[in-house]
């Protein structure tokens, strides 16, 4: 008899959790860590821990906060540390396995054990007999962890017209991105390519008829060139999913910005979700989100008038060098973007 019972589950994300599991649970949303926050409970929990749990000593494994850091942007950016933790723990297997096969070969017999870790050079006298001390630094992950899963060293832009940056919730945390749009001959109508689910492919589709509407009105295009040309929506990072309700002015801007050959304005993102009348709506993971925003050096952020109310649980430190503008209308959006009125 479970009927007593009280369970506690917990998950990234709510799309797989199957439905009648959901129904019967009740759903208390938390925050994912920033990145800063991941640094200060890997060096007042995780680190120790794991030190302990591989043999080693305390101060065996030095960590620079650079290293810390780019394990959070490049190996675990998801909302929590569970995979944070499992790459500090694979930096202390490899490292026991160095500190063994010294040893086999004799090392460490003379009183005092000399360790390079890529061109570091530290040693520690401890009595008769040395303990090895690493220090890792942000160059050596790439020895330890391989290849990060997440590259960073590309910043997003959209350089051309038809091209604008949203911002995006996964069960990675926040993600920016870099939306496409182009057009040729055809008998017309919209074609989406990229990792879209049911959500922003209706998304789209609204944003690609508001944009229509908007040029045609404006007098910038004639009926005739939809029925004979294509327009051809992409999403680039087709590694993680994308859906929910949080792109639909990106890539109404993405539309016009095609439409009318103009290009967005530099280090400008934005996320809101669109009405077929170009109402704004609000749209969740703004912390995340901002975080994203900030690591692909964005200087101003677009964002439903509703959510003004969520800076506050944004810290400060995040929030530093960005320009939020809430906004009602996609009108704002445009005229904010491409100058467009």
């Amino acid at each position: 008899d479970v009927s007593n019972v009280f369970f506690i589950l917990t998950a990234n994300s709510l799309d797989t959790i199957p439905g009648p599991l959901l129904d019967r649970a009740e759903i208390i949303q938390l925050s994912g860590y920033i990145d800063q926050e991941k640094l200060e409970i890997a060096k007042k929990y995780l680190i120790p821990k794991n030190l302990e749990k591989n043999g080693l000593k305390k101060n065996q494994v030095k960590y620079t906060k650079n290293a810390l850091l780019e394990i959070a942007e490049e190996y675990a950016r998801e909302s929590g540390v569970r995979n944070y933790e499992k790459c500090l723990d694979k930096i202390h297997r490899k490292i026991v396995l160095e500190i063994l096969t010294a040893q086999e070969e004799g090392a460490g017999d003379q009183g005092q054990a000399v360790v390079e870790v890529e061109g570091k050079r530290e040693e520690e006298v401890a009595g008769e007999k040395s303990l090895p001390v690493y220090t890792i630094d942000a160059p050596d992950l790439f020895k330890y962890l391989g290849k990060p899963d997440f590259d960073e060293s590309q910043i997003k832009e959209a350089k051309v017209p038809g091209t604008a940056i949203g911002l995006a919730w996964t069960s990675m945390g926040g993600d920016t991105l870099l939306i496409e749009s182009t057009s040729f001959a055809g008998k017309g109508g919209l074609v989406l390519t990229g990792q879209m689910g049911d959500v922003m492919k209706e998304s789209s589709q609204i944003a690609f008829n508001w944009a229509r509407k908007f040029v045609l009105d404006s007098g910038k295009k004639k009926a005739k060139w939809f029925d004979e040309n294509i327009v051809h929506l992409h999403i680039p990072e087709g590694a993680t999913p994308k859906d929910g309700p949080s792109a639909g002015i990106t890539m109404a801007t993405t539309f016009v910005s095609l439409l009318l050959n103009k290009k967005i304005k530099s280090h400008l993102a934005m996320t809101g979700e669109l009405s077929l009348t170009g109402q704004v709506l609000p749209i969740g993971g703004l912390r995340e989100k901002t975080v994203a925003a900030k690591r692909n050096k964005i200087k101003t952020i677009i964002i439903p008038k509703a959510n003004e109310r969520d800076l506050e649980d944004i810290p400060e430190m995040v929030k530093q060098g960005i320009t939020f503008i809430p906004v009602t209308d996609v009108r704002q959006v445009l005229e904010i973007a491409l100058g467009v009125k």
